[in-house]
């Protein structure tokens, strides 16, 4: 793939590199990092590996770091902090990595080399997660770097038909005025994020910024734009009736009313077990607006995403594809795919959106960056 340009970047628990698809042009990846194996083999293959350092964050050192970046991104892991995670936060094992980060800013910041801007990328769970006490613990530790932070929560949808809100922690040195508001504005300023920020200690309260960052053009893309037409991996009829049996009353009329309107439609369902009566029931439940459910990672039989067609009278599912996935993420035809339909699933259930990406980069992060003082004097 054509190599990045711009100013310096680190990538940590860069996964497959989607974080770094979308900042490309405005930054140019020095160094990356990931634990995962099959994720650090899906970035060289993406990106060659000269700038990747396998392994645990926390068995790098400052000296590992070229230079000075101008933006660190590290998409953390979200196990624990997830809605469908065990909620330990950041203390937890997995997400706790979060303070192998910290700990080589705060060298950096010693050595005179800190990066400008942070961006810190996690599951919108982190706002609610222990009551909001590891949201204020996160903002608290970027403040005594000396970081002004402020967040943003951006759903995919937005730019993708997938309906995956994420949190942006972002964390700069300097605020400019003209990238700064003086309160919260829809739509990346949900209220969640305003209920938490108020709940902040009266101190990080006043140094929270309210970053700017304007609505993009409406989507004009839906999932049935992005269907893989060369997948034919259909599933057995008998199969396709069992999840239409699995359906609540309500749903099964809502597919029935497609097939007498006729014409084509895609649908995104997931199974899923519900309390009916005081009985657990797997439901099968699609979604018909357009839109793809929330990518997550194979992990199970009902994590995977199923494709229902509507065709008329012709009924018929399949499982989401890797390349449908990629798509999803707004990754491009080009971009590798993994070997293996689970490993590529994990690595795009795991990724960021990358025209979310872009779209911050372009509008926010990028001027941030050509505001800095070592920009400015470089």
């Amino acid at each position: 793939m054509q190599r990045d340009s711009g100013a310096p970047l680190y990538e940590f628990f860069a996964g497959g590199g989607l974080a770094r698809l979308g900042l490309e042009g405005d930054f140019a990846c020095v160094f990356a990092n990931d634990i995962d194996p099959a994720k650090a083999r899906a970035y060289r293959t993406a990106f060659g590996g000269e700038d990747l350092r396998e392994g645990d964050i926390w068995n790098l050192s400052s000296t590992d770091l070229p230079g000075q970046a101008a933006l660190a991104w590290a998409s953390f892991p979200c196990q624990d902090l997830s809605l469908a995670g065990a909620r330990r936060g950041l203390a937890a094992p997995r997400s706790g990595a979060f303070w192998g980060f910290h700990r080589l800013i705060e060298k950096l910041k010693q050595e005179r080399r800190a990066p400008d801007i942070l961006v810190l990328e996690n599951v919108s769970g982190l706002l609610s997660s222990h009551g909001g006490a590891d949201f204020t613990a996160l903002v608290h530790a970027l403040d005594d770097l000396g970081y002004r932070v402020g967040a943003l929560e951006i759903d995919a949808a937005l730019f993708t038909p997938q309906s995956r809100p994420r949190l942006f922690v972002i964390a700069a040195r300097h605020a400019p005025a003209h990238l700064t508001m003086s309160g919260p504005a829809a739509p990346f300023h949900t209220q969640a994020l305003r209920n938490v920020a108020a709940r902040l200690p009266e101190n990080l309260r006043k140094h929270f910024v309210w970053w700017r960052l304007d609505a993009p053009p409406t989507r004009n893309t839906r999932l049935i734009d992005l269907i893989d037409d060369a997948n034919t991996d259909w599933d057995a009829p008998d199969k396709t009736a069992k999840l239409l049996a699995q359906m609540s009353p309500l749903q099964r009329a809502r597919v029935d009313a497609l097939r007498e309107g006729g014409g084509a439609h895609v649908g995104a369902l997931f199974r899923r077990i519900r309390i009916e009566r005081g009985q657990r029931v797997q439901r099968a439940e699609a979604r018909f607006d357009g839109l793809a459910g929330c990518l997550r990672t194979p992990a199970g039989g009902s994590s995977r995403q199923i494709l229902l067609f509507v065709e008329g009278e012709n009924v018929r599912s399949r499982l989401l594809s890797p390349r449908e996935a990629a798509r999803l993420m707004g990754a491009p035809d080009h971009y590798p795919l993994p070997e293996g339909q689970t490993a590529a699933l994990h690595l795009f259930g795991d990724g960021v959106c990358v025209p979310a990406v872009r779209w911050l980069s372009q509008q926010l992060l990028a001027p941030l960056a050509d505001a800095a003082p070592t920009r400015k004097s470089a």
